[in-house]
């Protein structure tokens, strides 16, 4: 019986950097997952999810391509950190592209609140607590991880959960308590904030 090898990620980037293209593709499909639900938790459309995807994994072949790769032995972090960046270079050229004339109208628009934008640092801090609630989340059990993901994730109704998952209503809404006060826990145990303030 043959076993697979399975290599690295700093195999694979070496192998890459070598000259082995076949060794980014396994690199993608590797972290493509993860990096994806990420980006996609983060900005809420699915074309801009993947263009910032697209655009991610473009800045780690040319990274490596030009040998600024420094293996700090942690590949999944640096993707996730430049999926990071993008993310908030988004979200500043979008602030930026966001000019409304106050001639045109008889109040101040810029009075109201639905066009105030939030500066770079609050999304950030946003991305941040979302970011720590996925991997809070992923620490669930199973059961409550389940009704979690649908509810907030899919946004499905405590009925329709209810279907899915072949329990009553009363036993989806219970697992949501009991999953939101693991959740509480878990952030008091690793002293992680969850407020946006």
């Amino acid at each position: 019986m043959e076993k697979q090898l399975v290599l690295s990620d700093e195999r694979l980037v070496k192998d890459f950097i070598a000259g082995k293209v076949t060794s980014i593709d396994m690199l993608i499909e590797r972290h493509k997952a993860k990096v994806f639900s990420y980006i996609l938790m983060c900005v809420k459309q699915q074309e801009l999810a993947e263009d910032i995807f697209q655009e991610a994994f473009i800045r780690v072949i040319k990274t490596l391509k030009n040998g600024r790769y420094f293996d700090s032995g942690k590949f999944s972090s640096w993707v996730m950190r430049i999926a990071h960046n993008l993310i908030i270079d988004h979200y500043r050229k979008q602030k930026n592209q966001s000019v409304i004339s106050n001639d045109n109208y008889e109040y101040d628009l810029f009075n109201s609140a639905k066009f105030s934008d939030k500066s770079v640092e609050e999304e950030m801090v946003k991305s941040q607590v979302l970011s720590e609630v996925a991997m809070l989340v992923k620490l669930l059990p199973d059961n409550q991880r389940e009704v979690v993901e649908m509810r907030h994730y899919r946004d499905l109704s405590f009925k329709e959960i209810a279907e899915e998952t072949n329990v009553s209503i009363n036993t989806a809404l219970g697992r949501m308590r009991y999953a939101l006060m693991n959740l509480r826990k878990l952030a008091e145990e690793r002293n992680i904030s969850l407020t946006l303030s």
